[in-house]
């Protein structure tokens, strides 16, 4: 399978939405305002006062740094955040604070640029790479708070460069370095899970083949008495292998679902937050689990993050329970049914962002 058959793939898309950016700077009516507005059965509704905090998991120590016992340690407490907690920041993770800056530097200066270049790198038909949105699927569906623009970012011959904005100038080389050193550290903790899932060294390393971004712009809340109403992303988890998330802003926003509650992920200072995605599940026969998650709005300040969704590459290798985690309990029966990676990228793209769906659909029985 070539590359370029990849790019030419007509996997799915998103209906077109009205511009978030645009629509909070202006005057909303009502029935404009209604298509975002949601109720807790939707999505919606404040989150609980936090009783505890998500894992922090240090990689210099789980990569060995300070010897054996402190590895040990910090293995187990990366196994723990993944089989229950799904969410863990990683600190020590060895990407370089100026590639950091950089990139959140230039991801904020393209927001701020005018809708008409914006538009420029728009997404377009059958595809959801580019700037615009994604999982809209119907036009009655309640609507997510926010613009995006996604891009593919490894291996290099996956990009699409027309998409990829021009201005600032500094944003090519920008988030080809912040790639490149944000994928390395997915590639070293999806080796500290194979280890911990006591599968063969790479077990779970194509899961780190290749990457793309989902860069997220979240506006301020234009009606206070609103903003418990709108949600920047819809609660969902990720259809992918392993998430690492970089919060731009310092604004608060991601929340995970803890406790039958949503639960605040306060942003933590230089760290990346990571996330076991849908694929990781499958693999691991259920190990390790996705957890649902949202965005929220702030009613005052806007919200910059980006995603990079770590997965494997557009290949003939179906994804399915690893074969050494189900022999591993006495022939563990699947709890998940083994698929093509196109048929599974397309029935990513044509569902709505909506909690565990992409699992559901996924479990046997």
């Amino acid at each position: 399978m070539d590359d370029t058959s990849v790019k030419s793939r007509n996997l799915g898309g998103s209906l077109p939405v009205p511009n978030v950016q645009e629509l909070a700077g202006g005057e909303l009516t009502p029935a404009v305002l209604d298509r975002y507005l949601r109720g807790a059965d939707d999505g919606g509704g404040a989150a609980a006062a936090a009783a505890e905090s998500v894992p922090v998991v240090d990689l210099g120590r789980l990569l060995g740094q300070d010897g054996g016992e402190a590895q040990e340690e910090e293995a187990s407490r990366l196994r723990a955040a993944c089989e229950e907690w799904g969410f863990f920041q990683v600190v020590n993770h060895g990407v370089a604070e100026q590639a950091m800056e950089d990139v959140k530097a230039d991801l904020e200066a393209f927001f701020q640029l005018p809708l008409e270049e914006k538009q420029a790198v728009a997404q377009g038909p059958g595809s959801i790479e580019g700037y615009g949105q994604a999982f809209v699927v119907s036009p009655e569906q309640k609507l997510d708070w926010a613009d995006m623009l996604f891009l593919s970012t490894l291996p290099p011959e996956y990009r699409s460069l027309n998409l990829w904005p021009s201005r600032p100038a500094t944003f090519r080389a920008s988030l080809q370095r912040y790639a490149a050193e944000v994928q390395r550290v997915a590639e070293h903790l999806l080796g500290a899970m194979a280890r911990n899932l006591l599968l063969p060294a790479g077990g779970l390393k194509r899961l780190a083949a290749a990457q793309a971004v989902r860069i997220n712009y979240y506006p301020a809340c234009p009606e206070e008495a609103h903003v418990d109403e709108l949600v920047g992303l819809s609660p969902h988890s990720d259809a992918v292998g392993l998430t690492l998330l970089l919060q731009v802003s310092p604004v608060p926003g991601l929340q995970i679902r803890r406790g039958g509650g949503w639960m605040p992920v306060e942003p933590l200072p230089g760290a990346l937050v990571a996330n076991v995605g849908d694929l990781l599940e499958v693999l691991t026969n259920g190990r390790y689990r996705s957890i649902e998650h949202r965005a929220v709005v702030d009613a005052r300040h806007h919200r910059v993050s980006v995603a990079a969704f770590h997965n494997a590459m557009f290949d003939d290798t179906p994804y399915g329970p690893i074969q050494e985690i189900l022999n591993a309990s006495g022939q563990e029966p699947a709890r998940y049914r083994t698929i093509a990676v196109e048929d599974y990228v397309k029935l990513v793209l044509s569902s709505k962002l909506q909690g565990k769906n992409i699992m559901d659909a996924m479990k046997i029985n």
